[in-house]
């Protein structure tokens, strides 16, 4: 079975259930039927459900997929103005540039209203057993709009550790 993944087709349904729903309404409230009230509230929780599907289809999952990027973690947002993201120690300079770029661009819009925003990667080395130590790698800020100002520190990538060499078979 395939099932939309287009939300406009669900508030369409509901907004034809919504009238639907509207004009038997009006009509049991007119030949004053048992069941108006009940009615009412069908109708009611109708409407509501049409504007809750028109406010997600109106455009909560677009998504900018930044060629080139690898996956981060989040572990520090102060739901304002500051972001921290882990990447892997194995990441390259321009892997790290188009992952900043990327995260950027998906936290930045949620209850940020006319912020600045700035994410910061790190990765997290251990040079000896039960030692962590975060290194942070670049950051990127983002303004209103799609302009992502990204910076990457050169002079960390010298502290990660080699990539391992693997023999091809």
């Amino acid at each position: 079975m395939n099932i939309p993944t287009d939300l406009t087709v669900y508030f369409q349904g509901l907004a034809i259930a919504s009238l639907a729903f509207f004009v038997l309404t009006v009509l049991a409230f007119l030949f004053k039927w048992g069941i108006r009230f009940r009615l009412f509230g069908a109708t009611a929780f109708t409407i509501v459900l049409t504007v809750g599907a028109l406010g997600v289809s109106l455009g909560l999952f677009n998504y900018t997929k930044v060629t080139g990027s690898v996956r981060y973690k989040l572990v520090y947002d102060d739901a304002a103005a500051h972001v921290v993201v882990v990447v892997p120690p194995t990441v390259t300079p321009s892997e790290l540039e188009a992952t900043l770029e990327q995260a950027a661009l998906d936290l930045a819009p949620f209850g940020r209203a006319g912020q600045r925003v700035m994410v910061r990667a790190r990765a997290v080395l251990h040079p000896e057993p039960g030692l962590s130590i975060p290194l942070y790698l670049g950051e990127a800020t983002k303004a209103n709009g799609d302009e992502v100002a990204v910076k990457v520190y050169e002079d960390n990538f010298a502290q990660l550790p080699p990539a391992p060499v693997t023999e091809a078979s």
